[in-house]
């Protein structure tokens, strides 16, 4: 009799974990997205950090990225023209020569499945939209709930984000009306490359994957069951080149100040950010960066390119190029001679 007494409370106490297990499962399954994951800088560390700490968070992921790197490259698109065979491998081996000019990853690698990577060869745009109009309506039928571009290998803070294939693809996306972030870490995440063209996996890689979860999660944890983000606005998203589990959040804004920014060079050969990269003997024109010396004003302490010194900095980008109400009233009343014509 006593030991029937006592499994009473085991008993309930079993219900209570299994109803607490159920809870904790239809949780998860409500706050799962299904996300497109792409960059402009192809099959990286970052990329596969990223993917597999989204999958484990209980995403749905698809991976569509350029078949090599596209830096720069901002809102390219190649308009009707064939994706033929490939000439040459893609970068980290995504794929080899003579594979489509866009499809599955044809890598293969112990310990990874790449059976959710696609590549394309072309600009990053093109692989963003692959991933939307080709491979989401094949694995959902619809549109993703997110699409996350990055980790690009470099920040992308300030004017310069126009340029930026990481930025640009955010900007595809969020003018469909998918919610869309676009994460920049440092250089230094990028994966080794070996003699045989494969990169090595970066532990950077994997702080700026676990931050990313953890802002995602607090993104969707306050949706209640809406969109992550409103119409209209993007999220930009630069680590610190010395991220660790440690570093912490803070608002930004894309502002005025610019931690560097592009210029025209005549000499390559004499421009001392490319003798900076190892890039010599090179005595041609051509772009290049400059870095900006002047001190950041007491207003400017908010600009991303401050704050992504120290934080993670988390920007609101507006989405295309309309202006404010009051932008638009200001041309309405400046040119109100020429309209009433």
């Amino acid at each position: 009799m006593k030991a029937a007494q006592n499994y009473r409370p085991l008993k309930k106490l079993a219900v209570r974990l299994a109803l607490a297990a159920s809870l904790a499962a239809t949780s998860l399954t409500a706050s799962a997205l299904n996300i497109v994951l792409s960059n402009d800088d192809g099959l990286t560390s970052n990329i596969k950090a990223l993917y597999k700490a989204l999958k484990t968070a209980g995403h749905d992921v698809i991976v569509s990225t350029p078949c090599q790197g596209q830096s720069g490259m901002g809102a390219a698109i190649i308009f009707l023209e064939p994706l033929t065979p490939l000439t040459q491998a893609c970068l980290n081996n995504a794929a080899t020569a003579g594979d489509a000019g866009a499809g599955p990853v044809t890598k293969v690698e112990k310990g990874f499945n790449y059976s959710d990577f696609s590549y394309v060869n072309g600009t990053p745009i093109m692989a963003t939209a692959y991933g939307l109009d080709i491979l989401a309506p094949a694995r959902w039928g619809s549109a993703p709930d997110l699409v996350i571009s990055g980790p690009n290998q470099g920040q992308n803070v300030g004017s310069i984000v126009i340029s930026s294939g990481t930025v640009s693809n955010v900007q595809f996306a969020a003018n469909r009306g998918i919610s869309a972030i676009a994460i920049s870490a440092g250089e230094n995440t990028e994966g080794k490359e070996d003699k045989s063209g494969n990169h090595a996996d970066n532990r950077l890689s994997l702080i700026v994957a676990d931050h990313a979860v953890v802002l995602l999660s607090e993104l969707v944890k306050k949706s209640r069951d809406k969109p992550i983000l409103p119409a209209g606005l993007a999220l930009n998203v630069n680590f610190p080149d010395e991220v660790t589990s440690a570093s912490t959040w803070s608002f930004s804004r894309i502002g005025s100040y610019d931690a560097f920014g592009a210029v025209f060079t005549k000499d390559l050969s004499k421009d001392p950010v490319a003798q900076s990269y190892g890039i010599k003997g090179l005595a041609y024109p051509s772009i290049s960066l400059a870095f900006n010396t002047e001190k950041p004003t007491p207003e400017q302490r908010e600009d991303e390119s401050v704050v992504y010194k120290t934080r993670i900095a988390v920007s609101a980008m507006q989405v295309a190029y309309d202006h404010s109400p009051s932008g638009q009233q200001w041309l309405r009343n400046r040119l109100q001679g020429l309209f009433d014509q």
